[in-house]
């Protein structure tokens, strides 16, 4: 077990308050890892005692998460101002250029903090802050949002989406709190470890039963604009409108077993990513970081020490 990480509470100009691990060296490059549903800074417990000696490494809980802000409002998650969170907790910690680290829905805001922050970014007020990206089981938005409309394996396997979206899973999340919304979306999908090692099942119950955390994480999927058809909705391509490219090195991470995203988030990201270094983890289910935190290691550092 991987003990406790001291944290921090950081105000942001976003008017959201963090709760933050910031440990490494504090003139070192900075890396800024981002967590996913329905875990916590937690989520790198491998990741930031292995690299915080050669960097420092900013770890917080998200918004909507543990004692973080978490505003109840769907409006209040959409991906804008996710995204706006991590440049303001960079310039709240001092930090002008970052590698930014993700997984899950961490890893789909990792996508546009990269896309927005690289050199010429989308955003131009952020732009050039970004120097590399590390996507860990996150898919490229361009390619999610295709497979959702063309392919029957990705389209089944996100319609718990639609199960977190309907309001009727709010009396399960009042009854039962985010597990019982978990076992009611995953079913028998769920893998037979769990998705979490019982010790950190332990550590999550007190945010997992409180129910402002648990509409708060909820609303991740509430505030996104991601459309996901229904199993019977016809099947289409997209129009096809250009999508910027990700020029900065980028490490993706990919574990084969996921049952939420299969391996055909990978088809097309060349085109996209022309810089990208994809690694593959067989045997490995969806939590990638903490279920082959060895894999996930040795490629980070082999990328962090090439880029």
């Amino acid at each position: 077990m991987v003990g406790h990480f001291e944290q921090r509470r950081v105000a942001l100009s976003t008017g959201i308050e963090l709760d933050v691990v910031d440990m490494g060296p504090k003139d070192a490059p900075a890396i800024i890892f981002l967590h996913g549903f329905p875990e916590s800074h937690r989520t790198w417990r491998y990741q930031l005692p292995h690299l915080s000696g050669r960097f420092r490494c900013i770890a917080p809980d998200q918004r909507g998460y543990c004692g973080s802000s978490k505003p109840q409002d769907a409006a209040s998650y959409s991906t804008d101002k996710l995204i706006a969170d991590i440049f303001a907790l960079a310039d709240a910690l001092d930090v002008e250029s970052f590698t930014v680290v993700g997984h899950d829905w961490g890893g789909a805001i990792a996508w546009g903090v990269a896309l927005g922050g690289q050199p010429d970014g989308l955003f131009p007020a952020w732009s050039g802050r970004v120097t590399r990206a590390v996507i860990a089981n996150a898919p490229h938005p361009a390619i999610f949002q295709k497979l959702l409309l063309t392919n029957p394996d990705q389209r089944a396997a996100s319609q718990y989406i639609r199960t977190f979206r309907d309001p009727a899973s709010d009396a399960i999340i009042e009854a039962h709190g985010i597990a019982g919304l978990l076992a009611h979306a995953f079913a028998d999908k769920v893998p037979s470890g769990g998705i979490q090692p019982p010790d950190e099942i332990a550590r999550s119950l007190k945010n997992w039963e409180d129910r402002d955390t648990c509409r708060a994480m909820i609303n991740w999927y509430r505030g996104s604009a991601v459309t996901v058809p229904a199993m019977d909705e016809p099947y289409a391509e997209p129009p096809a409108t250009p999508f910027p490219k990700l020029a900065i090195p980028t490490l993706v991470i990919w574990a084969l077993d996921d049952v939420a995203l299969p391996p055909c988030n990978l088809d097309g990201i060349d085109a996209l990513v022309p810089d990208a270094t994809i690694v593959k983890v067989p045997g490995c289910g969806h939590f990638v970081p903490w279920e082959a935190p060895d894999a996930v290691n040795a490629a980070m550092d082999d990328f962090l020490a090439q880029s």
